[in-house]
Formats: structure tokens, sequence, C-alpha cells
């Protein structure tokens, strides 16, 4: 996975999901609506998984079971959040996590929302 950003990592806001998917797996994720995250995955090593809306595929290692990251699907250009364990990098964002809930949210609201505040991504299978 590849995360690009031309903000500095302090700045970045870690959000920390409080759904039992993200609370379960300890995720902090990231997002920059300005810069592109790209996920290089072997289709063997990446499990995905959907819930509630069906609006994303959350991808989490076939190998070692971490959550890496979630993309949108659907009609419009692809979306991603990241999380922050898993860049190189985790210890340059160091802004306290901020507890988040999108339980009422609708489906409609939700790809709003990512499409708004989500990193433009890509995701390359060999």
């Amino acid at each position: 996975m590849r995360f690009e950003t031309w903000m500095a990592p302090e700045r970045l806001q870690v959000r920390a999901c409080q759904c039992g998917f993200c609370r379960e797996h300890g995720s902090l994720a990231i997002s920059d609506p300005a810069g592109m995250v790209s996920f290089d995955v072997q289709e063997a090593s990446l499990r995905r998984h959907r819930f509630g809306t069906g609006t994303a595929d959350y991808f989490v290692c076939g190998v070692c079971g971490v959550y890496i990251g979630a993309v949108t699907s659907g009609v419009d250009a692809p979306r991603a959040v990241v999380v922050v364990s898993v860049l190189k990098t985790a210890t340059q964002f160091s802004g306290a996590p901020v507890p988040v809930s999108f339980d009422t949210e609708t489906a409609v609201e939700r790809a709003a929302r990512r499409k708004a505040n989500w990193t433009p991504a890509q995701v390359l299978a060999r």
C-alpha cells in the first residue's frame, strides 16, 4: 500500500471508529481528500469484508489478519481510508484520535461523507 499526502502527519485527523470491527482491530484511520492511496495487492493474500450498507470493501491481510484500510465501491471514483499502524511513518501521526460513529448515517449520507473526506484510491490486483 502507498499513501501520499502533502499534509504534515500531525495535521491529519486520526479517527477512532467506534464500530465493533474497528474496535476489534484497534483501528485508527486517516484520509486526505487531496492525497492518493494505492493498494497493490495479490488477490490470494487479501481478504475483503463488507458490512452494513455494503458500500465499501474492508481490506484485511490474509496472512496476518491485520486490517489495512477500506475502499468505497459504486459508481464514483474509489475513495479510501488508511489504517495508521500499517504505515512506515505511523509514529509521525501524533494527533489524539477522535472517536467517531457513523451508525446513524443513511447510505446516501455515508457516500457523501466518504466522497468529501476520504482519499482518492486505486486498487491494483495482480
